[in-house]
């Protein structure tokens, strides 16, 4: 089925805007879809699907595009088009531009050099290989191009996970189990499910795997005081207010008051009473030094490069540099020592991101031990255990996409010291 012409001239222009990279994908793709109603939802799909494909295959379709004539923009979305739809939908094609697409897509891909092929900007990629080594890096490459699949947690306080796979075949939703987490499913198709009563009424949230068990790692439990510090639009708020089974208090602090008020329909939805959302200034806001020593736990799900969602938001490898990192390390070393004083003693202090790279990572957790003697590392392997959770791991969470089938993510769990 033949595409309309207008396709071309709206992935030009939409990728005009997002090779900027002055502001996320997304909201950029929402943005001209508002500002142009009359595209139907199959021609939003086919851009939206086109212009991911290209933030994913970036160096590869650039190098491509380099081979054709016209104006470069029109060739990148052309290529981007191809790749999404095939050139045989494609209508409004200027003369040999069908030819020099079928002439690209008989290219071997796989014959590229490397770095080429693992569509990375040249200093993660050189990052990635002196870490992880050339094959093992083109895995995670290949892993992260490829969309992530639709996970949900199922609220224990409505439903448990048969009743929803029962009921989600009847709409009907295929989903499965996820391997490590104890409410999580995996639909294998995407639905829209703002319509499904599960979802209209609670019994269900989308949330990747890799966050619920991010969540479970806090081991939050019944009439505690907990925080959890960077809560945003609130998906681990959820999960730790339901395993708190609604009692005691839960703080969720996030300094942007547009990220909190997403959180509020959500909480409508979930049944929980017992969250407090509460914007904050910064990290030593006096809202939040006045809980100094009282929480039993504290999440610190902190801001970072969001390397671990490039499954969902490609255009972040983009966005990032080594410049961008450093500032990064600096707010979370910054972010995680303020938390650290809300913990009393005795309780527990998750430090966790959804990046892979050890510079947000191990390096600011080491760092924050040096000066914090109060505080110990608990080993993951323990806590995982203690949380059933069948999952390998040494000192540290890590995950990965081509290992774990989650976004990249990563924690540690922190215990300040007993008072003696």
């Amino acid at each position: 089925m033949r595409l309309p012409p207008a396709i071309i001239p709206h992935t030009e222009e939409l990728l005009r805007e997002v090779l900027r990279f002055t502001g996320p994908a997304d909201v950029t793709l929402s943005r001209h879809f508002r500002d142009n109603p009359k595209l139907g939802s199959r021609e939003r799909g086919v851009i939206a699907e086109a212009v991911y494909g290209l933030l994913r295959n970036k160096t590869v379709l650039t190098n491509f595009a380099e081979s054709g004539s016209g104006p470069m923009m029109r060739r990148m979305a052309l290529l981007g088009l191809a790749d999404a739809v095939g050139v045989a939908p494609l209508a409004g094609l200027q003369e040999g531009e069908a030819e020099w697409l079928e002439r690209v897509a008989q290219i071997d891909r796989s014959q590229l050099p490397a770095q080429m092929r693992s569509n990375l900007p040249p200093w993660l990629w050189e990052k990635l290989v002196g870490r992880l080594g050339e094959e093992a890096t083109l895995e995670l490459a290949a892993a992260m191009n490829r969309p992530a699949p639709l996970d949900l947690r199922v609220n224990a306080l409505k439903s448990d996970r048969d009743t929803v796979i029962a009921e989600l075949a009847k709409a009907p939703v295929a989903c499965e189990p996820t391997p490590y987490s104890p409410l999580g499913l995996r639909v294998l198709k995407k639905p829209a499910l703002q319509n499904l009563p599960l979802f209209k009424d609670g019994a269900i949230e989308v949330q990747d795997e890799g966050s619920q068990l991010l969540a479970q790692i806090v081991g939050a439990k019944r009439g505690e005081m907990v925080a959890d510090f960077c809560a945003g639009a609130g998906g681990k708020t959820l999960a730790l207010g339901a395993l708190m089974r609604n009692t005691g208090r839960l703080y969720a602090f996030d300094v942007s008051e547009k990220r909190l008020a997403k959180l509020k329909p959500r909480l409508a939805r979930s049944g929980l009473s017992n969250v407090h959302p509460v914007v904050i200034a910064h990290e030593n806001d006096a809202k939040v030094k006045r809980l100094a020593g009282k929480l039993d736990r504290v999440l610190v799900d902190a801001p970072c490069s969001g390397l671990g969602t490039l499954r969902r938001n490609p255009d972040m490898k983009w966005r990032q540099s080594v410049e961008t990192l450093t500032e990064m390390r600096a707010k979370q070393s910054s972010i995680l020592a303020s938390a650290s004083r809300l913990v009393r003693p005795g309780g527990r202090l998750v430090y966790g991101t959804c990046s892979f790279l050890e510079e947000e990572n191990d390096a600011v957790v080491a760092d924050f031990l040096q000066s914090h003697p109060d505080f110990i590392l608990r080993p993951m392997s323990e806590i995982l255990a203690e949380q059933k959770i069948a999952l390998e791991m040494g000192d540290y969470l890590k995950l990965l996409p081509h290992q774990h089938q989650t976004d990249g993510f990563f924690a540690a769990v922190l215990e300040r010291r007993a008072a003696q």
